[in-house]
């Protein structure tokens, strides 16, 4: 069990364009695993590579429903429909919560830790949390999106 250390803003590299990734190995593996070591330490829902400083599109995703461990890899969004507002969050900004629309039905095709791609569809809380961390591997950041924040006793309910 490896804890990485979680980037925070305003490192760059969480505005950047990630690469894809053309390497499937041993290494690869490591790294998701230690993701989601780091996620479930930081007691986050999701996380992208960006985070611990990887400019590679990879995101894990755990929202603790059946679909149980999400690793995303290339994730590519295929169709998105309805509308959802709700609170969010980011591990990169610790204490910072704001209200954010997105989709509330989505369909992303992407690579699993071996390459074998799959195809995932979702909504409501599970579809916010895989676009908030595809959103990561584009540099695009919650807080460009949110439309109003909350203060700390608002979340604490």
């Amino acid at each position: 069990m490896t804890i990485l250390k979680i980037v925070e803003h305003p490192d760059p590299v969480l505005e950047t364009e990630c690469k894809p990734v053309t390497v499937f190995d041993k290494k690869l593996k490591k790294l998701v695993n230690d993701m989601f070591d780091t996620m479930y330490d930081a007691e986050g829902v999701g996380l992208a590579a960006p985070q611990i400083g990887i400019a590679k599109q990879i995101a894990v995703v755990d929202v603790g429903d059946e679909k149980g461990q999400i690793v995303l890899i290339n994730p590519v969004v295929k169709a998105s429909s309805g509308s959802q507002t709700g609170p969010e969050g980011c591990l990169s900004f610790p204490g910072l919560f704001g209200e954010v629309e997105r989709p509330f039905d989505v369909t992303v095709k992407a690579q699993d830790e071996n390459g074998k791609e799959f195809t995932i569809k979702a909504n409501d809380f599970l579809a916010r949390a895989l676009l908030h961390e595809i959103d990561h591997l584009h540099g695009i950041l919650f807080t460009s999106k949110v439309i109003a924040y909350y203060e700390n006793e608002e979340m604490e309910r």
